[in-house]
């Protein structure tokens, strides 16, 4: 699907599923299941990718039994649980992120539910460059940086280099920490690295990120999603981003 082609950020992509809900609407009530399908299918480009990506990392934290779900299989049952329960949608507005709820409700009554190990968040200060290095040769033998470099690059989200960057050190007094990484490392590298992070991380707060920057809902949408409170949301994405501030400068070697 190349529907997110033709808009000029996340946002604009967010703003144009709200404008379906009407039609959609329409469709539902006449019992035309072939237009709501057609015009759901435009609508799920950023679902679609949070499904494949979260299947992803499941399989490489052995959540999920490999060669069992395919992305397909869960995009299917969406389209089903979409049209039968359209009329729970109360408004344009909730579009979008009703439908990464209805997602993420499939996902996980299919992955196993990971026991997280905070030995990793707790001891992230004490990780050595060589560490680093093995963890993210790992990461990548295990096909998860491989994974997340097949369009990763392409998509119009990372057009600037420090786009991950921007969503990790949000203070005003990091710009310039932000540009020697950028010069650095390079869009690749930020974005391998930051990935491979994440994927340490408790589920919880990896998808509160990625909600929050590559999907950009705010924090009202992604506690629907996630059916958490604002402030659980809040703490969660604070944490991700210290998790991910605090491992630039260690495994970079870089002055705070």
């Amino acid at each position: 699907m190349d529907t997110l082609k033709y808009y000029e950020s996340k946002k604009d992509f967010n703003v144009f599923v709200a404008s379906t809900f009407s039609d959609l609407s329409k469709f539902k009530q006449q019992g035309d299941k072939t237009l709501f399908n057609n015009l759901l299918l435009k609508t799920l480009y950023q679902v679609n990718r949070y499904i494949t990506k979260t299947l992803a990392t499941a399989l490489s934290k052995g959540n999920l039994p490999k060669g069992k779900y395919k992305p397909d299989d869960f995009i299917d049952q969406l389209f089903i649980e979409v049209y039968d329960h359209f009329d729970e949608v109360k408004d344009k507005e909730s579009l979008h992120p009703w439908l990464f709820k209805t997602a993420d409700k499939l996902l996980e009554d299919s992955i196993v539910e990971e026991e997280f190990d905070d030995y990793f968040f707790k001891n992230i200060d004490d990780y050595s460059r060589p560490a680093w290095d093995a963890m993210q040769e790992k990461y990548s033998i295990d096909g998860g940086g491989d994974f997340v470099m097949i369009d990763e690059l392409d998509d119009i989200s990372y057009a600037k280099n420090d786009y991950v960057l921007n969503h990790v050190f949000v203070e005003e007094d990091k710009k310039e920490f932000m540009e020697q990484l950028d010069k650095d490392l390079g869009k690749e590298n930020i974005i391998k690295h930051t990935s491979m992070v994440l994927s340490n991380l408790p589920q919880s707060m990896r998808t509160v990120f990625e909600l929050a920057t590559e999907y950009q809902f705010s924090m009202r949408e992604i506690a629907i999603i996630r059916s958490q409170s604002i402030e659980e949301v809040k703490e969660l994405l604070e944490d991700a981003r210290k998790s991910l501030e605090t491992s630039f400068f260690k495994r970079y070697n870089l002055k705070e």
